[in-house]
């Protein structure tokens, strides 16, 4: 029976990320990200679009395309598909660069030219749904999600286990590359403001978890901070996140971040600024704590808060979970009906 399911994608894809079912078809080999040069050989994009119109040509009315990352071959893509019939569906990231973020008018160009082809519009906040149907674009071809996807393979789900921390050594995390718009230098100084105001936990550590981008300084760590300037796998991850009390992600701007349910997967709560759709992931002293973008005043506060109730941290850790396993059924009710429609 022809799978249900076919991934396009590059030759060095993991396989092990799809599950069971998932037809994975490797036309072409990319290194870079959507904007590098490799864009620009259209032999690779020829490569690719013959692939796609090969898979589609068969039940032209029943295909459907789902273009799910950023790269300068989706606009010429989406528009040819449309011309053939072929319904897209293509997800909107970012409406917006996020600041310091290289390409970022071309981005925003970018933007401009897969919302104009007609294609429906998946994004992962609410507030964007709202955003783009007051630009004009029709209720009928925007669509949202919540970003729930884990960094693990599918393999590794099945294993995953709900968790309680261990608080007699509790570590603090943020997860991922450490770049300038993510505010890292804002929790270490909310950590050393800690220390300053006497509210450390004995044995407490922060991680920060990811390779450092070449224009971020973090100057002087104040004692318990770590800095993992890698890539970290899916296995060590995991085993972090499952000893980790808490996940903090002090970004100045964002769109909207997979991590928080990464995170309220294993029950561990979250700290997340009010930027973006982060809000709509985290409610309040419920699920985990939102605070201002750039106040180190008030992220101190709530590392504080979170770090000195252990009790309570377990229940807003079981709520997050809660909150997981329901915005994953919403997840699934809204995507069966987007490719069913």
């Amino acid at each position: 029976m022809d799978p249900s399911v076919r991934v396009v994608t590059t030759t060095n894809a993991p396989r092990d990320v799809y599950g069971p079912g998932v037809d994975l078809i490797t036309p072409i080999t990319t290194h870079g990200t959507g904007f590098s040069r490799e864009g620009l050989n259209l032999r690779s994009y020829r490569n690719l679009q013959s692939s796609i119109f090969n898979l589609t040509t068969r039940r032209v009315a029943s295909s459907i395309v789902h273009l799910t990352a950023v790269h300068a071959w989706n606009v010429p893509l989406v528009y040819a598909l449309r011309r053939r019939g072929v319904r897209v569906i293509h997800t909107l990231h970012d409406l917006a660069a996020h600041s310091g973020v290289r390409h970022a008018r071309l981005i925003g160009l970018w933007n401009r030219l897969i919302i104009a082809s007609g294609a429906t519009i998946l994004v992962h906040g609410q507030c964007y749904r709202d955003e783009l149907i007051r630009r004009g674009v029709p209720a009928s071809r925007v669509v949202y999600a919540p970003l729930l996807h884990g960094f693990w393979s599918a393999s590794e789900e099945a294993n995953l286990q709900f968790s309680i921390f261990n608080f007699q050594s509790p570590i603090v995390v943020f997860f991922g590359r450490i770049e300038p718009y993510k505010g890292v230098e804002v929790l270490i100084e909310a950590w050393g403001r800690l220390q300053v105001e006497g509210q450390q936990v004995e044995g407490c550590r922060l991680i920060l978890a990811g390779k450092v981008a070449d224009d971020v300084r973090l100057g002087e760590l104040p004692p318990g901070v770590e800095v993992w300037d890698r890539r970290v796998g899916d296995e060590e991850g995991i085993e972090l996140f499952r000893r980790a009390a808490v996940l903090v992600l002090p970004y100045r701007d964002a769109t909207q971040s997979a991590l928080v349910g990464a995170a309220a997967r294993f029950g561990v709560p979250a700290i997340v600024t009010r930027t973006g759709a982060l809000p709509e992931y985290v409610a309040h002293g419920e699920t985990g704590w939102v605070v201002p973008p750039g106040d180190v005043a008030a992220l101190a506060a709530a590392l504080g808060e979170a770090l000195n109730a252990p009790e309570r941290l377990v229940q807003i850790g079981a709520a997050a979970r809660k909150w997981y396993d329901e915005a994953r059924l919403e997840e699934q009710r809204t995507l069966t009906k987007l490719y069913g429609d």
